[in-house]
């Protein structure tokens, strides 16, 4: 940790001389302005953690899926166990995940995607309709309700005039396709987008599918008054092969989960996820006058899920609602002091009838369990910000959180099943956050936020269809300090973090012996980090071989262990948080050459792994490295573009997503080996 601090403190060094010598000759880049605060800002003087994805980044790092773009963020990891499967951890989020997200609040377009169960389908999204990512590490609920990670924020609203169209193919039977309409009049864009991708995966019975299709809409009525519309179809469906033991993946990596004497295989039973899903959100935005605005907007999300697994055959309706709305107002913008104040509320419902049935072959048969539940959640929050001068930013921000779990009887519900009603005590989640422009070159900032998780429906009712109401929410409070450091010509930008988060009532996975999952609290967290994210503009001029080179790293270092955890006679206090790596390494070259000729070149390092909570198995760390070669000619309005490369090029052998305190040992999911693609385009 203190010869990276000693490292971090001489680059600074080094790249302020650099920006000195270059600050005539390089050109300034645009600043970078992140939208999530409800109001534009200067990331480069935010007080909170933040990075902003832009659609360059996006069509520049990804093939397949987010995956590679996010892993390029400090404290971000994203997981792909098999095609379609994702994970995704902010600082240790992962704990809990067996598979999907939780403990992360999404938006989509501004409307919650994660649903009142606490659940977000991130797999249903395709990755070519994204226009950029906002990420917010570290809880951050005073503005966004309940969540004990961070906070993603994804916007598929272009502000471009084009059509698109976009062919590609590659490894393991890798096809995909999308066409993008977008068009902006002088008040009045929309965009529609359809996209499809298949593939049959590296491991036998991990076949994807999915269909996609957005449509989304602004339309500015007056001068004071918009109206903006949002909404996607995804049909997905894959094929889920199953965790292996050390001995069946040496013998056969790419084979799936195999039967034993008492349990069937993977193949035989037909396990997968199969997820329509319908999204839709209206929002309304009134310019009240100078100083006050008004916003309000209403989203719901109806799913048809369905889970062949091992042990049974899972099926579930999902219906979800929401509103949110707050009001603004910001004083006059001439003044030395500027602040802006919100007001809001956010309300969420549920309503999941899940019924289980015995596992035929991959068709169901009898009842196991039938319930429903109802998850109800909501919070106000308000808000206070304001700005000094050049130098001084502050905001102290609070919400009031209120969460109940209902449970119901189905007509299928066996005897067993429970009927009652849990709410859980009101929760606060303040947050204080200042920064300081100590030079045009430095920024100090500083944050202090609580954390706060109910557990979801999927850990209340877990994979062996028993409702388990005592489960607690798990809280903590989180203690950050940062620098963001920035050359005179903006060509160089450094942003450090350095945080301390205290979890209670951490949240873990566990898997008996019918290898059904069940969760418990484990005590708590002792999650001590440092973030570095640097960018720099290597290379900027109009001749030359090498017209420009961008450079791009990412570093994390995880300290972060169990603290009071104990399970009958097991003390695991002291051991590694499962799952999370003490060090992952991203760094990025991004060239464009003569000849309208382009180079991306992506490496990552992740470090040796816990498995299990005993820290007893370890996954070995892996270096990957990721190349896209690319062709763009501009004829008149119209481009053609042209890309292929490789992924894994070190054809090096490591599992992307490990299946953490598997019953068995069955804890290795391995990903492709070297792998290829090609890729074509028009834009008009």
């Amino acid at each position: 940790m203190r010869i990276l601090f000693l490292s971090v403190l001489s680059l600074i060094c080094y790249f302020n001389a650099l920006g000195q010598n270059r600050l005539d000759s390089a050109k300034t880049i645009n600043e970078v302005i992140v939208k999530a605060y409800l109001s534009d800002q200067k990331l480069i003087t935010l007080p909170s953690t933040a990075i902003l994805i832009n659609q360059l980044q996006l069509q520049k790092s990804s093939v397949q899926s987010i995956l590679p773009v996010l892993n390029g963020v400090s404290g971000v990891k994203m997981e792909e166990r098999s095609p379609g499967s994702y994970r995704l951890s902010i600082r240790g989020s992962l704990l809990r995940s067996p598979f999907g997200v939780r403990n992360i609040k999404i938006y989509y377009d501004d409307f919650p995607l994660t649903d009142a169960g606490g659940n977000t389908y991130i797999n249903l999204i395709d990755q070519s309709a994204i226009q950029n990512i906002e990420i917010l590490k570290g809880p951050d609920g005073s503005l966004f309700g309940a969540n004990s990670g961070g906070v993603v924020l994804i916007n598929s609203q272009a502000k471009t005039d084009e059509i698109k169209l976009n062919l590609g193919a590659g490894s393991y039977g890798l096809v995909k396709e999308n066409i993008s309409l977008n068009k902006v009049h002088s008040n009045f864009e929309y965009n529609i987008h359809q996209a499809f991708q298949t593939s049959d995966g590296y491991r036998d019975h991990s076949n994807l599918k999915r269909w996609f299709f957005q449509a989304g809409e602004k339309l500015n009525y007056n001068k004071k008054g918009s109206i903006k519309f949002s909404s996607f179809y995804s049909d997905l469906g894959y094929q889920t092969p199953g965790g292996l033991t050390l001995s069946q993946l040496q013998q056969n990596p790419k084979s799936s989960r195999p039967a034993t004497a008492t349990v069937p295989s993977a193949t035989e039973q037909q396990a997968g996820i199969y997820n329509k899903s319908l999204f839709g959100g209206l929002q309304h935005v009134y310019q009240l006058n100078n100083h006050w605005k008004h916003t309000i907007s209403f989203s719901g999300l109806t799913t048809d899920f369905q889970n062949p697994f091992i042990t049974n055959y899972e099926k579930r309706k999902e219906n979800s609602f929401a509103i949110r709305t707050f009001l603004e107002y910001k004083n006059d913008a001439s003044t030395n002091l500027k602040y802006h104040w919100h007001l809001g509320w956010e309300f969420q419902n549920t309503n999941s009838a899940i019924v289980n049935y015995a596992n035929n072959k991959g068709k169901p048969a009898n009842v196991l369990a039938a319930d429903r539940i109802k998850n109800q959640s909501q919070f106000i929050f308000t808000r206070f910000s304001f700005q000094k001068g050049l130098r001084f930013n502050a905001e102290a921000s609070i919400s009031l959180n209120f969460v109940n779990f209902g449970f119901e009887k189905l007509p299928e519900s066996t005897p067993s099943s429970i009927v009652g009603q849990q709410n859980l005590k009101p929760q606060l989640m303040p947050k204080l956050a200042l920064s300081y422009l100590i030079n045009q070159k430095l920024v100090w900032r500083a944050m202090v936020s609580r954390g706060y998780s109910p557990p979801t429906a999927a850990e209340i009712r877990a994979s062996g269809a028993k409702i388990n109401p005592d489960l607690k929410a798990e809280n903590g409070w989180n203690y950050e300090l940062g620098l963001r450091f920035r050359t005179l010509s903006e060509s160089i930008f450094i942003d450090i973090a350095a945080f301390s988060y205290r979890l209670n009532q951490a949240i873990v996975r566990r898997v008996n012996a019918n290898d059904q999952d069940y969760y418990l609290n484990a005590g708590g967290t002792n999650q001590k980090g440092l973030e570095l994210q640097l960018t720099a503009k290597i290379i900027d001029r109009s001749n030359g071989l090498v017209k420009k080179l961008n450079a791009s790293s990412a570093f994390t270092l995880s300290d972060f262990k169990f603290k009071d955890y104990k399970i009958g006679s097991n003390d695991y206090s002291g051991n590694l948080l499962t799952g999370i790596p003490k060090t992952n390494i991203s760094s990025n070259l991004d060239f464009s050459f003569r000849k309208d000729f382009n180079l991306f070149i992506q490496y990552q390092y992740n470090g040796k792994t816990s498995l299990n909570d005993a820290s007893t198995v370890f996954a070995d760390d892996y270096h990957l490295l990721f190349m896209k070669l690319g062709w763009e000619k501009k004829i008149n309005k119209t481009v053609l573009y042209i890309n292929t490369g490789a992924d894994n090029l070190l054809n090096v052998n490591y599992s992307l997503g490990n299946d953490l305190n598997a019953f068995g040992n069955r804890y290795y999911n391995q990903a492709a080996k070297r792998n290829y693609f090609l890729g074509l385009g028009i834009k008009l």
